[in-house]
């Protein structure tokens, strides 16, 4: 009961910080992932970045949804289980939570694969950037299962407190993606060149040995949950984690939801715009991982508080992730601001594209705290099994761009005015979140 006491009693800010430095190697690793991607892809030529950007939308939902969404529907049973003192429901959770997770991983294959071509050319995707999107996609989510477990196996851990084990896994798996992606993608060595899929295949065989490993580590019961294949399959263990994983994947969804209709937006603009436009979102996903990595921290210490019954301790670690979570990011938004160029010439070296990444970072990035307040303030909801707030904030968020993107596409307006609307947006979400969350009860105060 070490872990409970420490996690329910602890200073909350040493606490959070503690248990966020082992998630944020991984993510910020993670997030590399996706850098390095970009400039292997960048290498491939101007069709292969702006096929990246079309399929990006659906990278990043699976990776929401499986790592934040249903994987913080994991954690959040987990710690709450464990916070009641309730370790034996803690340990059965864990193979619903897998078996909920292949099933999720398996839908994506079946999706991607039968409906690939549909999607994309929905998303704006035509030519030789439809075929580059392609290329990757059908080999990315061929293996959709891999990164589903493994990211259930992590999400299972973290619920109990341990945010080592997870981390590290995760780091190495970004790791070996970057280097596998990278031979096979671009052919380094005797490896022939793979292009888009080779670069794909990356992520395929990293989050393969992940999982095997994290799937050994909860079999052997190293750690304070574990892993039981003879387990009693019971609906109240699956509808416990389902309804806060079923409610964040909304969450997810909206989100990915409003990166497609800025990307079919912008793609009207022609190839070079949504090749910079595909540029600044990737510093989004660099930037993501930081909120995510103290937002997952934050879960376990609000649910094992809600599940012993600290419900204004559960509340103050909330509001103290969220406000760390938006200094840090809002600093590295400020300097991006400031300098955008140093980034986009890491990708590319095209004046045309260069401009309009130029312009997506002098209106978004402002709004970048806003934007990690409110997720933060998402995770933390997770925790107390209560997101209804945070999901209708990411409702009103999806129709401001739905509606606002509608009106300057009419208009004929210029790039520049998109990308005021995403900030605008951001910035709306930020503020709802907190006040839903502000207003919303999480058991007697």
């Amino acid at each position: 009961m070490s872990g409970l006491t420490g996690l329910t009693t602890a200073p909350i800010l040493p606490t959070i910080w503690r248990l966020s430095l082992p998630n944020l190697l991984a993510m910020v690793a993670t997030a590399m992932v996706s850098v390095a991607e970009t400039t292997y892809v960048g290498q491939l030529g101007t069709a292969a970045l702006a096929g990246m950007a079309l399929v990006f939308p659906m990278v990043m939902l699976q990776q929401m949804l499986s790592s934040g969404a249903m994987g913080g529907g994991i954690s959040s049973a987990i710690s709450r289980a464990l916070g009641a003192g309730n370790e034996a429901r803690a340990n059965d959770l864990v193979l619903h939570a897998v078996l909920i997770s292949l099933g999720l991983g398996l839908l994506f294959t079946v999706l991607i694969g039968g409906f690939g071509v549909a999607l994309f050319s929905l998303f704006g995707g035509q030519g030789e950037a439809l075929q580059a999107c392609l290329e990757y996609a059908h080999v990315a989510f061929a293996g959709s299962a891999s990164l589903w477990v493994t990211n259930a196996f992590a999400s299972a851990l973290r619920g109990s407190g341990n945010m080592k084990t997870p981390s590290t896994t995760l780091l190495l798996v970004a790791l070996a993606q970057m280097v596998i992606g990278g031979v096979m993608g671009l052919g380094w060595g005797p490896i022939p060149r793979g292009g888009m899929g080779g670069v794909a295949m990356g992520q395929v065989l990293a989050f393969s040995l992940g999982g095997v490993y994290l799937g050994w580590h909860l079999l052997s019961g190293q750690g304070r949950v574990r892993l039981n294949v003879r387990t009693t399959l019971r609906r109240d263990c699956f509808n416990d984690i389902l309804r806060v994983g079923a409610v964040a994947s909304i969450s997810s969804i909206q989100t990915v939801l409003t990166i497609v209709i800025l990307t079919r937006i912008v793609s009207s603009f022609g190839m070079e715009a949504l090749a910079g436009y595909g540029i600044g979102t990737r510093l989004e996903f660099l930037l993501v991982p930081i909120t995510f990595a103290i937002g997952v921290a934050c879960v376990p210490m609000v649910g094992m508080s809600i599940g012993a019954g600290l419900v204004p301790r559960a509340r103050q670690v909330a509001w103290t992730g969220a406000l760390l979570s938006a200094v840090m990011v809002g600093s590295l938004g400020f300097l991006v601001s400031w300098f955008p160029d140093q980034w986009s010439r890491l990708f590319t070296d095209q004046a045309e594209v260069i401009q309009y990444a130029q312009s997506y970072f002098t209106w978004v990035a402002p709004a970048y705290p806003f934007f990690a307040l409110g997720l933060c303030l998402y995770f933390a909801s997770q925790g107390a099994g209560r997101l209804l707030g945070p999901v209708l904030a990411g409702t009103l968020r999806l129709v401001v761009v739905l509606v606002g993107g509608l009106v300057l596409v009419q208009q004929q307006a210029p790039a520049w005015s998109m990308f005021a609307l995403i900030s605008a947006a951001m910035v709306l979400y930020g503020l709802c979140t907190a006040l839903f969350v502000r207003y919303t009860p999480w058991g007697r105060d």
